[in-house]
């Protein structure tokens, strides 16, 4: 009787906790409606690589200190790599040990969206492109640098332009 009752009480905290993940999902997967680009899932597949779009679209997490930009420190402005609005500038850029590129702020106020996420049994704040909604990472309040901030990002949701490509292109 012990036994049934640790088991029934164990299926329940299953249960709770799979329809609150699964509620969280749809809510974050839903939550941007406003975006400027706009395209089909088939259409995101087309554009993006396989990694790219298990991040920004599908909200996924690539593993820490193999992203391409997590330890890149070169002169320049990244980009989403969904649509290629610009995000972050490599000034605000540091190295926070955690395994992704961090920053401690967007370029723009309105270049980021930040929308509630409670997945995984953590309560966080996610980091969307306000331009076409894709999958960024997330910000914390632990950041090393004046604002406090560490916008820990997804390299595979990154573009990033240098200072050098950006003047020959200005040159044009």
């Amino acid at each position: 009787r012990k036994d049934m009752r640790k088991t029934n009480w164990m299926n329940g905290l299953l249960l709770v906790f799979a329809i609150g993940l699964t509620s969280c999902y749809a809510q974050n997967k839903n939550e941007m409606k406003d975006v400027k680009v706009k395209k089909t899932e088939a259409e995101w597949r087309e554009v993006l690589t396989p990694n790219q779009y298990y991040v920004l679209r599908e909200s996924g997490t690539e593993r820490p200190h193999t992203g391409e930009y997590d330890l890149h420190f070169e002169e320049g402005v990244y980009s989403c790599a969904g649509c290629g609005s610009e995000l972050f500038k490599s000034d605000d850029k540091f190295d926070a040990h955690c395994g992704w590129p961090s920053f401690d702020k967007a370029i723009e106020n309105d270049a980021v969206v930040e929308i509630k996420d409670n997945s995984h049994g953590m309560v966080r704040t996610e980091i969307r492109c306000a331009n076409c909604g894709g999958h960024l990472g997330h910000v914390f309040n632990d950041g090393p640098t004046d604002t406090g901030m560490r916008y820990c990002i997804n390299s595979a949701s990154l573009g990033f332009e240098g200072e050098e490509e950006a003047d020959a292109k200005a040159k044009e």
